[in-house]
């Protein structure tokens, strides 16, 4: 069954924090900054310049995307956070967020979707999902986040 994607909600922050949390990728500290985005978009969507949307599967919450437009571009969008419930992956809900995700940012006019990991093994699975979305590596940047933790960069265009 298809997933529900919809807007975040104030009442889906818990979900999404429990989510966050779960994935083993995700550190204590990035779930923290993770949060800090979920915070500022739902005390002001508009203002905070993120937008966020939620699937739904089975009548409960099952991930969430954050993206947004890249500032002083012309048509660049930066795909910040991007989370399923382990127990729900390789269930179709990832790519119904990153096709809903891609779908309004083209309706916004955008031309260019910018994704950026890691390169530690452990995100090997999140790779091969971008790279099977159309999402090609274009850059590499050693020892950005720790020594021997390479900041990987994936871009799609649009259209």
């Amino acid at each position: 069954m298809k997933p529900a994607i919809r807007p975040l909600a104030a009442n889906d922050k818990p979900a999404i924090m429990r989510i966050l949390q779960q994935v083993p990728e995700f550190e204590p500290e990035e779930v923290v900054v993770a949060e800090e985005l979920i915070d500022c978009y739902l005390q002001d969507s508009v203002a905070s310049g993120y937008l966020i949307l939620v699937a739904e599967s089975d009548s409960m919450l099952a991930g969430y995307v954050c993206y947004g437009n890249t500032p002083l571009t012309k048509g660049t969008w930066d795909i910040y956070w991007m989370a399923v419930d382990p127990s729900k992956q390789s269930k179709g809900i990832g790519k119904a967020l990153l096709s809903s995700a891609e779908e309004d940012i083209a309706s916004r006019k955008g031309r260019l979707i910018i994704i950026e990991t890691s390169s530690k093994p452990m995100y090997e699975k999140t790779r091969q999902f971008h790279r099977a979305r159309g999402y090609e590596r274009i850059g590499r940047i050693a020892d950005f986040y720790a020594p021997g933790d390479d900041k990987l960069i994936y871009q799609k265009r649009l259209g």
